[in-house]
């Protein structure tokens, strides 16, 4: 933005979204774009979205612009949005999957520069460089959610079972079935409310963006319903190989966002998240 570019940053309505327009000296000067502000409540949570906004967009990902960011509030350009199409969702499987090539130092390694507090959407989650994916996965994504989801008593004790039989099982399967990748540079959060369909393609926002599995963010796109999903698919094997039984894993990488859910959202998401589980158990020599 320019120097003449000025955004009112007082942090009010915290936790919300906010629409706004950006003109230049702060007022009646001309209108520089249409902008959108957050006021997350957790401490780090807009910077470590800024953060993650801009490594992705270092791949060239259509993702959300950020305008400007201040301890409490991220300001990301506007998106017009506009009904999805076929080929926009293609185009999205595209970039997700240039954007996956890119990489990542590691396994659960954060955004370069940022070392604060690190979410998913209010919640907070680790992010420590791990060389092992089904370690960095089972101690920082899916355990601990579960486990609070069992504290809560949204998942009950065979619940709780059956998620930690599926871990255990889970290096043996990535082995067997050679399903380990280089870390890759994903989302962490794409469920299909954060991938937007504008007027010029789609957009990402709200990303948790770490080193991690390039299957996690097309489970979570089948897992919550993202438009024409096959030809995001169709999309995404266009630009970049996958094991070609990556769909039989989608189950495994669903854990994650079905645990988070059944903490966040209540005990209504258990049967989903006991169903991923015993998939994934099931996966252990089949073909």
């Amino acid at each position: 933005m320019g120097a003449h570019a000025e955004v009112q940053l007082r942090a009010r309505d915290r936790g919300a979204h906010q629409r706004a327009l950006l003109r230049a000296g702060g007022g009646t000067g001309a209108l520089l774009m249409a902008v959108v502000r957050k006021y997350p409540a957790q401490p780090g949570a807009a910077q470590a979205e800024a953060a993650g906004l801009r490594w992705l967009a270092e791949t060239g990902a259509p993702v959300a612009e950020v305008v400007a960011v201040t301890e409490g509030m991220i300001a990301t350009a506007r998106v017009r949005e506009v009904p999805p199409t076929p080929e926009a969702s293609r185009k999205a499987g595209q970039a997700l999957a240039r954007m996956h090539v890119a990489g990542a130092p590691a396994h659960g390694s954060p955004p370069p520069g940022w070392a604060g507090p690190y979410y998913i959407g209010t919640q907070p989650q680790e992010c420590r460089p791990e060389e092992d994916w089904a370690r960095f996965y089972a101690e920082q994504r899916v355990l601990p959610f579960a486990r609070r989801a069992y504290e809560a008593g949204n998942l009950d004790g065979a619940g709780w079972a059956e998620v930690r039989r599926a871990l255990e099982v889970v290096p043996r399967v990535m082995r067997e079935r050679g399903w380990q990748t280089p870390p890759a540079r994903i989302h962490g959060d794409a469920w299909a409310g954060n991938l937007l369909f504008g007027e010029s393609g789609p957009v990402l926002i709200d990303p948790a963006a770490h080193g991690g599995h390039p299957v996690t963010d097309l489970a979570m796109l089948a897992l919550f319903g993202a438009p024409y999903l096959g030809e995001i698919y169709a999309g995404y094997e266009a630009e970049a190989a996958l094991a070609p039984d990556w769909r039989e894993s989608l189950p495994l990488h669903q854990l994650h966002p079905l645990a988070v859910h059944t903490f966040t959202h209540g005990a209504g998401y258990a049967p989903e998240l006991r169903r991923a589980a015993r998939e994934t158990i099931t996966l252990i020599g089949g073909r």
